[in-house]
């Protein structure tokens, strides 16, 4: 059993990190303080934080594990068998007949309950 732990990330991830964390808190902070001027020029402001630091981000070994699943996902997306419109309705008014009939059975339910309650109260 090999007991050495390998590290996937360089040591200066921790550091980028705290970049980005620094990104995001200017871009909150800007936002507030420039309240007075566009919002285009602030959202374009925060726009470009963002890619930014989402760029930095995609840098570390966890920002490079986020995008391999995103890309990993995208592609199992691409292989689903998506059902006909005939299935999607069929399924859609089997499921909306299923909960008619148990809404109507507990509507059914509550009422006889009710009624030999308070018939048993007075």
């Amino acid at each position: 059993m090999n007991s050495k732990v390998t590290s996937e990330g360089s040591k200066l991830d921790g550091l980028k990190w705290l970049v980005v964390v620094a990104l995001v808190a200017a871009g909150v902070v800007g936002n507030s303080m420039f309240a007075g001027e566009s919002l285009l020029y602030r959202v374009l402001a925060l726009l470009a934080l963002a890619v930014v630091a989402g760029l930095i981000a995609l840098q570390t070994a966890k920002g490079k594990a986020f995008f391999r699943l995103f890309k990993e996902a995208k592609n199992e997306i691409r292989r689903v068998v998506w059902p006909t419109r005939q299935e999607t309705l069929q399924t859609t008014a089997i499921v909306v007949i299923a909960v008619l009939l148990v809404g109507l059975a507990l509507w059914g339910l509550d009422s006889l309950l009710g009624w030999l309650v308070s018939g048993a109260i007075g």
